[in-house]
């Protein structure tokens, strides 16, 4: 009888709105129209690319951008949307899509870029306004990895990481951290994009991870975490991960990327790979993820 009355309860409790993969779709009942003023395609040697364009429906906010596959949520003002974004090496294919209730509009657009490759980018965004899911990336330094003696495995000291995240953009060995920029605003609790890029990084391990702070109502979100190593190189290696955020404050561990030099690197995600076993990868991984999450270690922001 149980199983009944809980059905019937379930079909009576009222519908949730229509989500494109968690991101709020528009209100309009008539597909909309969706224009791309820039890139205009043909060659550039920009390291940034600018994407611009509108939308018919001043409904749609956020619009879905891609470009070469990774995934980025662009907020819209009175259904225009403006902002820059790390270009590839070589081909740059840009895909917009604006989805309301009567389906989905797409505007593509091509630009080739003469620039060198990019060696390891992150991008994280997630799927509910009104949250921070920012971005906090630890670096290797001469000292985060002990030398391994022999027959012993090397060791990780998360303190002596170098973290970059956004009150400290400085990123000691180069690397570029972009804020989450959307209509001039650098502090808006919304999807993201949080950027990080870096153009020649040192070998070593580095930590990437999000902290979770929701604001009103929110209760929870899913961050989706694109990692791109030697981008527009045959080496070029791509990691997704998608998370469920809940709970105030939470820092979580999304990847380790392990760069071993010429052209070589491994990513080692938590919730979806078994632990590495490599020479180069230190045996206390789980001991330094929890000095991160138990607050050992600055995360928070």
């Amino acid at each position: 009888m149980l199983p009944v009355l809980l059905a019937v309860l379930l079909s009576q409790a009222p519908t949730a709105p229509s989500r494109q993969q968690g991101v709020p779709i528009g209100q309009g009942k008539t597909l909309p129209t969706v224009r791309l003023t820039a890139p205009a395609g043909g060659w550039t040697v920009d390291r940034m690319l600018l994407v611009e364009g509108t939308v018919s429906d001043t409904t749609i906010d956020p619009v879905v951008l891609s470009i070469n596959g990774d995934r980025y949520l662009m907020r819209t003002f009175s259904g225009r949307f403006k902002r820059k974004f790390p270009a590839a090496s070589g081909k740059n294919v840009v895909t917009l899509m604006a989805t309301n209730q009567a389906g989905t509009a797409r505007a593509q657009a091509t630009s080739y870029a003469q620039i060198p490759p990019v060696p390891l980018k992150a991008i994280l965004t997630s799927d509910t306004q009104g949250v921070y899911t920012d971005l906090h990336i630890y670096e290797p330094t001469q000292d985060s990895v002990s030398t391994a003696k022999a027959g012993e495995a090397p060791s990780l000291d998360l303190k002596k990481m170098a973290h970059v995240y956004w009150a400290d953009t400085e990123s000691p060995s180069g690397g570029t951290f972009f804020l989450n920029e959307q209509g001039g605003s650098f502090d808006d609790p919304a999807y993201g994009p949080y950027l990080y890029v870096h153009r020649a990084p040192p070998k070593g391990l580095y930590l990437i991870a999000t902290n979770y702070w929701p604001s009103g109502d929110k209760a929870h979100t899913v961050a989706t975490l694109n990692v791109v190593l030697y981008e527009g190189t045959p080496q070029e290696l791509r990691r997704m991960v998608r998370i469920p955020l809940a709970t105030p404050g939470t820092t979580r561990v999304l990847a380790w990327v392990n760069v071993l030099g010429d052209g070589k690197a491994e990513v080692y995600v938590p919730s979806q790979d078994p632990a590495p076993k490599g020479a180069s990868w230190p045996r206390n991984l789980d001991e330094a993820v929890k000095t991160l999450t138990t607050g050992g270690v600055d995360s928070e922001g």
